[in-house]
């Protein structure tokens, strides 16, 4: 049971941090590409509270449920703007939301970088079977062991937010993914047409079936990069 609570604990605090890099990515870029309705709201910030406080229930109730329930976590969060500079700055808000997937692959890279570090100064050490929360080990009991669990926790989570949301199906970031490339007029009709419920509901449940055959191999993928000489099966 302590062990249980501890894995919980870990696994809450990435998801924690992890969402609020991804909000505050959103709050950021857009307040610097002329809609400061985020920043307004606070959450152009890495303190979890303004995140929290606008969406209690997927920060902080689901998460904890669904990890009691069923041992992963499940949870949302959303940074506001004005839809009127949506509709205005179709490029802009396509880079506002594609910034949210970009500081999850920031972390993804981040928290790969410390556990080969680690592994170089042998405080870390290739997993007998690789799990999402056992990228690596500690050499030691201790600390070292739940700093492994904890950045192998960093990428496993980063990497599954990182490409969900970039899945261009709505309500998912990369649906504004061709407002990039779409005339203004047709960047209109786009973006009402994303505003459609049944879209949303449809977008999450296919998202969800294309990404969760394809993260146990990106895994194993991470730990080829992060230990070369070794062959994970």
């Amino acid at each position: 049971m302590h062990l249980d609570l501890v894995s919980g604990l870990l696994w809450y605090v990435v998801f924690l941090f992890s969402t609020v890099c991804h909000e505050a990515a959103h709050a950021w870029s857009a307040l610097k590409l002329g809609d400061d309705t985020a920043a307004r709201g606070g959450q152009v910030s890495l303190s979890p509270w303004p995140h929290v406080r606008r969406e209690p229930f997927g920060m902080v109730v689901v998460p904890l449920l669904s990890w009691f329930a069923g041992g992963w976590l499940l949870g949302w969060a959303s940074a506001p703007y004005d839809p009127q500079w949506a509709r205005q700055h179709p490029r802009h808000a396509a880079l506002m939301a594609l910034a949210g997937p970009a500081a999850n692959l920031a972390l993804v890279l981040a928290c790969g970088l410390l556990l080969r570090l680690g592994y170089e100064w042998h405080v870390f050490a290739p997993p007998l079977k690789v799990a999402a929360a056992r990228l690596a080990v500690g050499v030691d009991a201790g600390w070292p062991e739940l700093a492994a669990q904890f950045l192998s926790i960093g990428v496993s989570l980063n990497l599954l937010l990182f490409l969900f949301n970039l899945v261009p199906l709505p309500p998912l970031d990369g649906s504004s993914l061709p407002l990039l490339w779409l005339s203004p007029a047709s960047a209109e009709r786009y973006q009402n047409a994303l505003r459609s419920p049944a879209f949303a509901m449809l977008g999450i449940f296919l998202a969800s079936r294309l990404v969760s055959p394809i993260l146990p191999k990106l895994l194993l993928g991470a730990t080829s990069v992060l230990y070369p000489s070794i062959r994970f099966h």
